[in-house]
C-alpha cells in the first residue's frame, strides 16, 4: 500500500515470503472465479451449450430428443424437475415464499415443416410448421423424423436451366418460392419410407450437419437460436440462482412456434404472479434496436402490451447489474408471455430478448447480449421481495 502513516508497518512484495505471495494470488483468483461464476457464464461455455442444444432436434410437437437432454441437465443440478402433460420441461428453484411464484420461459421447440404427402417415387411433400419458408433453408439436406428412423433427404426446388414452360422460371424472377413448389427427394421407395415411419404428420427439420453453429468473433451464427439460446439462459439460471425470495419456475416450454401451447397449458394450471419470456429480438430498419451486447426489453408486440411495473423491475435489475438495456415495441412477433397475458392466464408479463439478425433463418446474435440476459435475470431473481 502507498502512503503509510506513523506507527504502521509497510510491506512490499519483495519483502514477503514466496509462499505468502503465492497464497494471496491463489485467494484472489478464487474470489474472481467465484464472482464470475455467480454473475455470468463465459462466452465459450455459452457457445458450447447452445451448440449442444441446437444439435438436438425439436420441431414443434416432436421434442423428445431435447426433452431427455434437458431433464437430465436440470436433474443433475439438484432441482425438482418434471415434464407436464403438454410437454413442458420444468425445473423449480425453491424460494422462501411459495405463495407468489414467478415463471421464466424459453421455448425449446423449433420451426420446420410437416409432411403432407408421401409419393410413390420417394418424393415427400411438406408444408410449413411455424414461421418457416423454403427459400430460407435453400436446397440441401433436411431430416425427416420418422416414427422408427430418421431419414435424410434433399429439399429440392427443381432445375434452373429452364424456360417459361417450367414453373421454376417464374420463381427465378417474379414469384416467391412456396412450400407447394418444393419437395424432399429421398430416393427411397414408398415401402421403405413407410418402414421408417415417414407419414403425413412427420416433422422435417434442417439436417444436423447443416445445423452446427459457427463463431464469428463474439457472435454465434446458427439455425434455431430461436429459441435454443434462451434455453441455455434457463440452464445458466438453474445453476446460479440460489435461495430466492419466491419460488421460481424455469419452463422450457413446448409448441411455442405453433401458438404458445405449452405456456398456455402451464399458466392455466399453475398460478403465477409474473411470467417472463426469453426470446430473440428481430433486427430490422423499422425498429430502433442496435446490434451488440445490450439485451432488449419489449414494451409491446403483435399480441399486446407488456406490464409496465414488471418492466420497471427488470430495468432496475439491469441498472443494479450495470448491464446496458434497450427498449422496443415491435410487431409481427409474439411470445409465451404476451400470449399468456392476452388470454388472461397471467396478470403481469414481460419479454427479455437479445438482438438477432435473420430471425427464423440462419440467425446471428452477440454472445455478450445473451450473457447479459443471464445477468439481468440473476439480479432480478436474487433481489425479489417475499
Amino acid at each position: 500500500m502507498s502512503g503509510s502513516t506513523a506507527g504502521s508497518i509497510e510491506f512490499s512484495a519483495s519483502s514477503l515470503p514466496d509462499i505468502i505471495i503465492y497464497s494471496l494470488v491463489r485467494l484472489r483468483a478464487r474470489l474472481v472465479a467465484k464472482k464470475r461464476d455467480k454473475f455470468e457464464w463465459d462466452s465459450d461455455r455459452l457457445f458450447q451449450t447452445i451448440e449442444e442444444l441446437v444439435l438436438h432436434h425439436s420441431p414443434s410437437g416432436v421434442e423428445e430428443e431435447i426433452d431427455q437432454l434437458l431433464l437430465k441437465k436440470f436433474t443433475k443440478l439438484g432441482l425438482e424437475t418434471w415434464q407436464d402433460e403438454a410437454g413442458n420441461v420444468i425445473a423449480k428453484i425453491a424460494g422462501k415464499n411459495p405463495h407468489r411464484p414467478i415463471a421464466i420461459t424459453g421455448h425449446k421447440d423449433e420451426i420446420g415443416a410437416i409432411v403432407k404427402t408421401v409419393g410413390d417415387q420417394g418424393r415427400v411433400e411438406v408444408r410449413k410448421l411455424g414461421g418457416a419458408f423454403p427459400w430460407v433453408y435453400g436446397e440441401g439436406v433436411v431430416d425427416l423424423l420418422g416414427d422408427k428412423a430418421t431419414i435424410s433427404g434433399i429439399l429440392s426446388f427443381g432445375s434452373r436451366h429452364v424456360s417459361h414452360e417450367s414453373p421454376q422460371k417464374s420463381q427465378q424472377n417474379d414469384t416467391p418460392l412456396k412450400w407447394e413448389n418444393a419437395w424432399i427427394e429421398t430416393k427411397l421407395t414408398a415401402a421403405e419410407l413407410e418402414a421408417a415411419g415417414i407419414r403425413p404428420g412427420t416433422r422435417m427439420v434442417v439436417g444436423k450437419h447443416r445445423k452446427k453453429p459457427i463463431r464469428l468473433k463474439d457472435y454465434i451464427a446458427s439455425y434455431t437460436l430461436d429459441n435454443k439460446a434462451s434455453v441455455a439462459i434457463l440452464l445458466a439460471l438453474a445453476e446460479t440462482v440460489k435461495k430466492p425470495a419466491v419460488d421460481i419456475y424455469l419452463v422450457a416450454s413446448a409448441k411455442e412456434e405453433v401458438g404458445a401451447i405449452g405456456a398456455l397449458y402451464f399458466t392455466n394450471r399453475q398460478r403465477m404472479s409474473a411470467l417472463i419470456a426469453l426470446e430473440i429480438c428481430p433486427l430490422a430498419p423499422e425498429y430502433p434496436i442496435e446490434d451488440g451486447i445490450a439485451p432488449v426489453l419489449l414494451s409491446q408486440d403483435g399480441y399486446g402490451i407488456y406490464d409496465e411495473g414488471l418492466n420497471a423491475q427488470l430495468r432496475h435489475a439491469a441498472s443494479v447489474g450495470e448491464v446496458p438495456l434497450q427498449l422496443a415495441a415491435i410487431s409481427g412477433f409474439g411470445s409465451d408471455a404476451s400470449i399468456a397475458l392476452k388470454f388472461g392466464h397471467v396478470a403481469r408479463s414481460a419479454c427479455l430478448s437479445f438482438p438477432t439478425q435473420n430471425t427464423h433463418g440462419y440467425e446471428i446474435a452477440h454472445l455478450g447480449a445473451i450473457c447479459n440476459c443471464i445477468r439481468i435475470l440473476q439480479s432480478y431473481c436474487q433481489n425479489l421481495k417475499e
